[in-house]
């Protein structure tokens, strides 16, 4: 059996509170949420041309880009930046590419992103081996 830990992130060395701490829930699924919206206004706005129904699908592409853009370079997407989030390594370094484009596509597919482990990390975050933290 393995050790008993007491807060998230404590098996990948985080604090329990504070900067570099796991993120909250409620943060992740709000970033998300703006990410979401700032993706809609985009794909209706430039791609769509007012077509609600292809926004959605235009929606998910600007999603990738996005995600691969922000996550790869400064760690973070606009709506984890105004919620205080960043994406980070479990050594606490960045992302390399390949691990960016892993967790963007897996985090498209919604699945993965659902099974969390006892740190609250998505399936996604786990394969990319990533973990969200508070700024």
């Amino acid at each position: 059996m393995g050790a008993d830990f007491g807060y998230r992130g404590e098996r990948l060395g985080l604090p329990q509170e504070g900067p570099g701490s796991v993120a909250p829930l409620g943060r992740r699924f709000g970033a998300l949420f703006i990410d979401w919206a700032v993706c809609m206004v985009i794909a209706y706005g430039l791609l769509a041309r007012g077509d609600q129904q292809a926004a959605g699908n235009w929606a998910l592409g600007v999603f990738l880009v996005m995600s691969l853009l922000t996550v790869g370079t400064v760690g973070s997407t606009p709506g984890k930046r105004l919620l205080g989030l960043r994406v980070i390594a479990e050594d606490g370094g960045r992302l390399g590419v390949v691990r960016v484009v892993l967790r963007s596509v897996l985090l498209l597919l919604v699945v993965p992103a659902l099974v969390w482990d006892r740190d609250s990390r998505g399936l996604h975050d786990r394969l990319a081996r990533a973990v969200q933290v508070r700024i």
